[in-house]
């Protein structure tokens, strides 16, 4: 399953319309990063995808392809893949987190001497990019709701995962642990199972595979009406341990915080010992992770310490409040609505927004309002604001968390001054 050293694609194994495509790629991306309008990745993908449309299949074809997606955490995860898998390598990643296959292209034109593309998927084109890519693994992570206006019902999405996935040559590394990605990956020849836990379960009570109500006692999952059932691991995440298929236990020992990344550097570990990379050395390689695209990073605003976390849905928020220093630490909630993160709101109300209570909490963001009704109605007492520095003039002592979906979280970085 291994590359050799050799694989990585020359620039001059492309064909005249692929570098031409490419040469115009990163000229329009020049062109967007001397406007200040961001990394240009997007804008120079669509460019070249233009002259092109072959050019992701060109682009890729002489890379061992990783293809990471998921709901939640595939930046981080790509990340810590990223990492790990230098071990074994040079590697080529869209670190920034442009998911689509715009922002892909981009990212495997500039793999230079790369033996390795790791690349984060957003799942609605995860089809797409592994007929293209021609992936030696395939990481599914979790499936949860987010951006119903865009991404459609978890289920059709999961189902669209095991039509398009079913005749892949990749080898799968799936979460045993949520019943749509296990039901998703089982069409698939080669599945790595890893038990990689699954905090929030509302998505996973009715049965993907016939309809039926899913039963959970423990840890373990089974539909009564026709029998699907969590399959037995080969990895697994035991505490703070990650244990290997011959039940070795390898200690996690990341700078990220929580148990979605303990989470996410269990998977890793598989995903790269399908490329010959021992656990040993993959987890002591993702020490060295401290923030991914501004995610948990610390920063100074007028004296404060304030943590930047991203949570875009209900899963994610479950995962981010468990981050969060104990009441009465400050906590600052920043909601947009904007196309990037999908236009419909209703997901604020199957957030467990009640486990603020005893926080001081400051509300702002482009729907902050609606925030602010739904905070009303779990009983937390809130300010609304306009800006970050207004919630620190305003917050008691303590580091401040503040938490924000995607485009909101974007907007605070760059009102904190953080470098990309």
């Amino acid at each position: 399953m291994s590359a050799h050293p050799d694989s990585a694609a020359p620039s001059g194994s492309l064909n005249a319309r692929a570098k031409l495509a490419v040469t115009a790629g990163k000229a329009a991306a020049a062109v967007s990063r001397a406007a200040g309008r961001g990394s240009g990745s997007v804008i120079g993908g669509r460019v070249a995808l233009k002259l092109d449309p072959d050019l992701l299949r060109q682009v890729s074809a002489g890379l061992d392809v990783v293809l990471v997606s998921a709901t939640n955490g595939k930046t981080t995860t790509t990340r810590l893949i990223a990492e790990a898998l230098k071990a074994a390598g040079p590697v080529v990643s869209n670190a920034l987190g442009a998911n689509m296959p715009a922002g892909i292209t981009s990212a495997l034109a500039d793999s230079g001497e790369a033996r390795f593309g790791v690349i984060e998927v957003d799942e609605k084109y995860l089809n797409m990019v592994a007929r293209d890519t021609n992936p030696k693994a395939i990481a599914l992570l979790n499936l949860s709701r987010d951006q119903l206006d865009r991404s459609s019902e978890t289920r059709m999405l999961a189902e669209k995962w095991r039509e398009g996935l079913a005749g892949t040559e990749a080898v799968v590394i799936a979460n045993a642990d949520d019943p749509l990605v296990t039901w998703a990956a089982s069409s698939c020849k080669k599945v790595i199972w890893v038990a990689a836990g699954q905090a929030y379960k509302e998505d996973a009570w009715s049965c993907p595979s016939c309809g039926g109500v899913m039963q959970r006692p423990d840890e373990e999952w089974f539909c009564p009406s026709c029998g699907f059932r969590r399959p037995q691991p080969h990895w697994a995440l035991q505490g703070e341990f990650v244990v290997d298929p011959q039940g070795q236990p390898w200690p996690i020992r990341l700078q990220l915080p929580g148990r979605a990344n303990l989470s996410n550097a269990t998977s890793t570990a598989a995903v790269v010992s399908v490329f010959g990379v021992h656990p040993q050395i993959a987890l002591q390689r993702m020490e060295s992770v401290q923030a991914v695209a501004g995610r948990y990073e610390s920063v100074l605003v007028n004296g404060r310490e304030v943590r930047l976390l991203l949570a875009k849905n209900p899963a994610g928020w479950l995962e981010t409040f468990s981050l969060i220093d104990p009441a009465p630490a400050p906590v600052v909630l920043s909601v947009n609505a904007l196309s990037a993160d999908g236009t419909d709101t209703s997901w604020l109300w199957d957030v467990d927004y009640e486990r603020l209570v005893g926080h001081p909490v400051f509300v702002m963001g482009q729907r902050k309002l609606d925030l602010a009704v739904r905070l009303e109605v779990a009983g937390v007492q809130f300010q609304v604001i306009d800006s970050i520095q207004q919630a620190v003039a305003m917050a008691p002592q303590g580091r401040i968390e503040a938490i924000a979906n995607y485009t909101a979280f974007q907007q605070l970085r760059r009102d904190v001054a953080t470098p990309n």
